[in-house]
């Protein structure tokens, strides 16, 4: 018989021999958000004086981590973000010279980066081995499965408190280079209390999703107050990329029943999930959720199987064409693009023909001092959402429909759900452009 714990044994090193095992002018992978390898991940920059152009890839980040904080780190380190949190934001606006952003999609992630050069290493999480070898990659496979696979070195990070998850989650230890044992709470995310103003754009929202609907959700005010207003649907499914509070809370309220899905019938799909030490409890040994790799998940020939699918994203600006900036202000890199493309095209292309895809956010942004609707987008803004991809947009003042429209009905109908306090001055810049007729 063999023996598993043996095989485990024999590749245990600790978080400082995985900063030896980096090498110059190479990719590093490590898993995302609440999967993230804390304990190699803070010893990165121990290898500093003896590599040179190490490219760190990440998702949220959610350390001020010294490879990647320290300006004495440039030339040695760059971390490569696909989804910009606080710290990588602060090294920007500080020019330490140690973080860029990668353009992408969700589902392609991944692979798009595999295409370009093969990954040196994949650090992740997982959880202690069960008894046949297996351990469970947890909290997230968005793409860190496809670059386990694809790594010439993988490490994982053992975590005795993260939950044992089910679908595509599980590695044999026969098929890991190495394991690192770092026990921690797996980083929570609090869910923000919605204002009246989110609860009046989640009220919208809800107007927008029918009974028996499959739902894509992401974390957020708007997110949040959404959900509290679905509280009275029946028997909707979920469908997402990111599994939250407000699901787990739905699903125990009866209203999420998974039970008229297209696809995956009775089961939760998401590719990674972030929340409560509640949430985390909810999913361990939950076989209602399923955890399958972002190429699949997100990818939109396969999202619009589901029926009824309703994706709900939001976003920071939407020019008078239909154009959605959720990532950058100007060339100021915020956050990323993650699902939100894939979601909305998967949606509105729905196989049943009733996909919808809703793009939230407020009227006013700097405590009202500026329109979200606005004729253009300021020079450098990265477009997340195509225009001809753009379908409903709420604020709090209203939805509409911008599928079909021509510019300048569109122009009309974003004006009518501005603030009132700056509609007239948008519409007298339409005219000004052209947009629409004095």
């Amino acid at each position: 018989m063999i023996d598993f714990d043996k095989i485990y044994k024999s590749k245990l090193i600790t978080p400082e021999e995985v900063a030896g095992l980096l090498k110059s002018d190479s990719d590093v992978i490590v898993a995302q958000c609440a999967s993230e390898p804390q304990g190699c991940m803070a010893q990165f920059h121990l290898a500093k004086d003896s590599v040179r152009d190490v490219k760190v890839f990440s998702v949220l980040t959610l350390k001020p981590y010294d490879f990647y904080m320290k300006p004495e780190m440039k030339g040695h380190f760059e971390l490569c973000s696909w989804f910009h949190a606080p710290g990588s934001r602060k090294a920007l606006k500080e020019k330490t010279g140690t973080v860029t952003y990668v353009p992408n999609m969700l589902h392609r992630a991944a692979s798009d980066r595999i295409k370009v050069r093969r990954p040196h290493m994949f650090v992740g999480t997982c959880t202690p081995p069960d008894e046949k070898g297996f351990v469970s990659l947890s909290l997230g496979i968005t793409y860190e499965k496809d670059v386990l696979e694809a790594a010439e070195i993988s490490v994982l990070e053992v975590n005795d408190k993260l939950p044992r998850t089910f679908g595509d989650t599980h590695v044999h230890v026969s098929d890991v280079d190495y394991f690192v044992e770092y026990s921690q709470t797996p980083p929570v995310l609090p869910s923000p209390e919605p204002d009246d103003v989110a609860m009046a754009i989640g009220k919208h929202i809800a107007d927008l999703v029918e009974d028996c609907s499959t739902i894509q959700l992401g974390i957020g005010e708007i997110p949040n107050a959404a959900a509290l207003m679905l509280k009275g649907k029946k028997d909707l499914g979920v469908h997402t990329e990111m599994m939250v509070d407000s699901m787990m809370e739905l699903y125990e309220m009866g209203v999420i029943t998974n039970k008229q899905k297209s696809v995956h019938k009775g089961k939760f799909i998401c590719t990674f999930a972030m929340g409560s030490e509640k949430l985390y409890r909810w999913l361990d040994n939950n076989q209602a959720v399923e955890f399958l790799r972002g190429s699949y998940v997100n990818d939109p020939c396969f999202m619009r199987q589901n029926s009824k699918m309703v994706s709900i994203n939001t976003c920071i600006m939407i020019d008078f064409t239909g154009q959605v900036a959720s990532e950058s202000i100007g060339t100021e890199q915020y956050s990323g693009t993650g699902g939100q493309s894939d979601t909305a095209i998967g949606a509105t292309e729905g196989l049943d023909g009733k996909g919808k895809s809703i793009i939230a956010c407020r009227s006013t942004a700097r405590n009202g001092a500026i329109s979200t609707v606005v004729p253009v987008l300021p020079e450098g803004t990265g477009v997340t959402l195509h225009r001809s991809n753009t379908d409903y947009v709420v604020t709090e003042f209203g939805s509409v429909r911008l599928t079909g429209l021509t510019v300048r009905e569109r122009t009309q109908a974003l004006i009518s759900i501005a603030h009132p306090d700056f509609r007239e001055s948008l519409r007298q810049k339409a005219i000004e452009i052209g947009y629409l007729y004095n």
